[in-house]
This record gives C-alpha cells, structure tokens and sequence, in this order.
C-alpha cells in the first residue's frame, strides 16, 4: 500500500538529488495518487489553453499559462498562482514534458508556496524515436484521467 508519506519521500529525494528549488518531483502516478491521498491537493497545469483544447486536459486542475499562446512568459502567473491555489496547499505543477512546470514550481516555491512540486514527464511526455509524444512516459501514456476539449 502506497502512503502519502512515502510518495513525498520519493519527491524529496528527487528534489535533493537533482538539486531542485522546490519541495518534490512525482511521477505522473505518484500525482495521481497524492490527489487521492492529500485532501485539498491541487494540480496546476500550465500549459497553453490551445493545449488544453486540443491536446487534452487533466479533470479539475486548475489552468494558468505559464507562457501565452504568443511564447511569451505570462507576467501574471503567480498573481492567477495566488488566487487560485492557496499558498500552503499541496501543489503539483504540470505541463506538456516536465519544462515549464519545472519553471512554474521553481517560480511559486520562490513565492512562499513550501508544498510546491513537479510532475516529471508531463501530460505528453517526451519525444519517442519517431518525434511523436504519448508514448514515452507522461499522464496520457501512464492511463490516467484525462478528457478531450
């Protein structure tokens, strides 16, 4: 039986080991069941609203573009950030590979998120032999909830 305490455990871990400015890294199934485990955990998805039309979007995470549609970095992320998700809430970032969530969980822990995770591999994942995604790693290929436009 996976415990919250133990799925936190491995994020720190990664975190410590890959030196990185926020508190975890999870697998997308480790996110899965943090939402299932951690009462009022939320997932951030930060990739474009042409992704989340097009490409698919995880049930109830809260949407903030990290960057616009246009490529330039959204200057106000961590205002939407901040009035969305509560800053002592259990937050996992996710975008379409584990980049821009990097950036997003970089960015919040900076702000006084303390509970600020990424979720490696994405929604898509990363590029396979072919340059296709949703075959190596990421939420779509490991099967987890996910809805079309």
């Amino acid at each position: 039986m996976t415990t919250l305490g133990h799925i936190l455990g491995l994020a720190r871990e990664r975190a410590q080991q890959l030196q990185l400015p926020y508190a975890g890294a999870l697998t997308p199934a480790e996110a899965w069941e943090l939402l299932k485990l951690a009462p009022g955990a939320r997932i951030v998805d930060v990739r474009t609203s042409a992704e989340w039309q097009w490409v698919g979007q995880v049930p109830d995470a809260v949407q903030i573009e990290w960057n616009l549609s246009n490529g330039q970095r959204n200057p106000d992320f961590m205002t939407q950030l901040k009035h969305q998700v509560d800053p002592e809430t259990l937050v996992m970032f996710l975008c379409r590979s584990g980049g821009r969530s990097h950036g997003a969980a970089t960015a919040a822990a900076a702000s006084g998120y303390g509970n600020a995770y990424n979720i490696l591999e994405g929604f898509e994942g990363d590029l396979d032999a072919n340059g296709h995604r949703n075959s190596v790693g990421g939420w779509r290929k490991a099967g987890l909830p996910w809805r079309q436009g």
